[in-house]
């Protein structure tokens, strides 16, 4: 098994259709992740109050958008790829149990961000409007190291372990979500 670090030096594996739909996927979001990530660090970079309460909503908006677009991806990988491969390598430990534990750090910070700015308080300071901002950069963070672990070892690991059979099952259960 080829470490989550190694990044290169092996040939470049042909994905079959719902892997390479999941990777796919990942473009868009990417895209997303990018535009909320420039936002956050501007949050506290001025000192007027309205400003950086004006970006946090605006944060929140683009936030929002991005949870739209990554639930169903998130469930495809969740409720199809990750059982399938379980089969073979166990979900306890290992490559699964690692993309879960990033699935659910990812989701928490973003989930606390969106409960903590569901109302901004009027006496919301500087620090607080940070620290919120920070919670989704470090969902950044998290995302786009797992997308590159996903992308350059689950996915080639997945192809090369399901059958014919069950990459037709993965196509076909990933389109229906």
């Amino acid at each position: 098994m080829h470490s989550f670090c190694h990044m290169g030096g092996h040939e470049e594996v042909e994905l079959c259709s719902g892997l390479e739909r999941l990777k796919q996927e990942h473009g868009p979001l990417r895209e997303q992740m990018h535009d909320f990530f420039e936002l956050a660090q501007t949050i506290g970079n001025n000192d007027e109050v309205q400003d950086w309460k004006e970006r946090l909503l605006a944060l929140r908006k683009n936030v929002l958008a991005f949870i739209y677009e990554l639930d169903p991806h998130s469930e495809r990988e969740e409720g199809v790829l990750f059982p399938m491969m379980a089969r073979y390598i166990g979900r306890t430990s290992g490559p699964i149990a690692v993309m879960e534990y990033e699935h659910e750090q990812a989701k928490q910070r973003i989930a606390s961000f969106l409960t903590k700015t569901a109302e901004l308080p009027e006496t919301a300071d500087r620090e607080s409007a940070m620290e919120l901002a920070d919670m989704v950069i470090q969902a950044y963070h998290i995302l786009s190291e797992h997308f590159m672990k996903e992308e350059n070892v689950l996915f080639p690991m997945a192809e090369r372990m399901l059958s014919d059979k069950e990459k037709e099952e993965l196509a076909e259960k990933i389109s229906q979500i």
